[in-house]
């Protein structure tokens, strides 16, 4: 495997990590009723590589799965994101 694919995939996995628990963190100041995540932050972070994290912060912490509005725009960061890399992927190879 090249080592950009290597770079890229660590990069994709950091970034989950760390929207993660940004997810953790907005659920539990929801339920304290404390300062809150931007969605605009959570969305960005999506965009640039971070949605397998937030998808699955969405299932664990049970977290922004009825909010429709928010859904919908997180489904078109993660389908940019995947043109984006798919273009990147294509370009490299």
């Amino acid at each position: 495997m090249p080592t950009e694919y290597l770079v890229l995939l660590s990069f994709y996995g950091l970034l989950s990590l760390v929207i993660f628990c940004f997810y953790g963190v907005d659920k539990f100041a929801a339920i304290r009723g404390k300062q809150r995540i931007r969605e605009s932050t959570l969305h960005i972070l999506s965009l640039v590589g971070g949605w397998p994290g937030a998808m699955l912060g969405q299932a664990v912490f049970r977290h922004k799965t009825k909010k429709l509005r928010f859904l919908v725009v997180f489904w078109l960061t993660i389908m940019v994101n995947l043109v984006c890399l798919a273009g990147v992927v294509f370009l490299t190879y």
